[in-house]
């Protein structure tokens, strides 16, 4: 029986976070939590998910220095971004442009049956290993 695919979770609202990991596991993915990007980027490191998904603003290190560092680490790992807030700002990278694909955005509120068609279509792109 393969593996369920991991997905690393990054997001400092408590209740969100334990309710998209509830969601799921209740899918069939193993789902690890992290409350900030400086956490999510440990956590990847070891242990390498297959997706993460991810807040903008965070404590220690937000959605957007995260997204760079996993970017860094695999140019092609799936990334879903979950933000109430979304601005670019002058000489932010605009997380819209085709050089960080495969990446999504998501505003929040969003539905737990969106988050799971993004992440199946996503994990997609994904080559097989």
């Amino acid at each position: 029986m393969p593996e369920p695919a991991h997905i690393l979770v990054a997001e400092d609202e408590v209740l969100a976070a334990m309710a998209m990991e509830d969601f799921l596991q209740r899918k069939g993915y193993r789902v690890t939590l992290a409350p900030d990007g400086l956490a999510a980027l440990e956590r990847y490191r070891n242990d390498p998910a297959d997706l993460v998904i991810t807040d903008l603003r965070m404590p220690r290190m937000d959605g957007r220095a995260l997204v760079r560092e996993l970017r860094g680490l695999d140019a092609a790992l799936p990334l879903l971004v979950v933000t109430g807030f979304l601005s670019i700002e002058p000489g932010q990278d605009d997380l819209t442009s085709p050089a960080w694909k495969p990446l999504e955005i998501l505003r929040k509120p969003v539905s737990p049956q969106v988050i799971l068609d993004t992440v199946q279509r996503l994990m997609a792109t994904r080559p097989a290993a």
